[in-house]
């Protein structure tokens, strides 16, 4: 699972583990905000799996004053950005050419696709054809 600054790009943060439980959706939530600090204004864009549902998670999300946004059923526009970054991921890393015999490769090849490649290298149209990480220091909103 992933979380994504809309308004760069950047993958804020991404977790894996064998199972999309809540507790892993709370950690990721929890480390996106002490990296990024966000504004008071926040809006979290879910899909409405039964992790992002649940009162520990919904609590967690009023804690820091966030507003939560869910997907609508059968509206697959609703988180097109991120099935967008699914995509390329999928297609850029897992090209039938890429087998991992752990998760644990698995994990170090996601972590150097996001954190190296994606974030600092790979170039978005909608950006201006920069990447994250440029786009963000070439327009600062904090």
């Amino acid at each position: 699972m992933a979380y994504m600054d809309v308004y760069s790009r950047k993958i804020v943060v991404w977790s894996m583990d064998k199972n999309m439980r809540e507790q892993l959706v709370i950690d990721a939530l929890e480390s996106a905000i002490w990296r990024e600090n966000p504004k008071a204004d926040l809006i979290v864009h879910t899909a409405r799996g039964s992790q992002f549902i649940r009162k520990r998670y919904q609590s967690q999300i009023d804690k820091y004053g966030i507003v939560a946004s869910m997907s609508k059923p059968g509206n697959p526009y609703d988180n097109a950005i991120m099935e967008s970054f699914n995509k390329s991921l999928k297609t850029e890393m897992f090209d039938n050419k890429n087998t991992y015999r752990t998760r644990e490769d698995a994990k170090k090849a996601i972590f150097e696709y996001i954190e190296l490649f994606y974030n600092r290298k790979r170039r978005h149209s909608a950006l201006g054809y920069v990447s994250p990480i440029e786009f963000e220091n070439l327009n600062p909103t904090k």
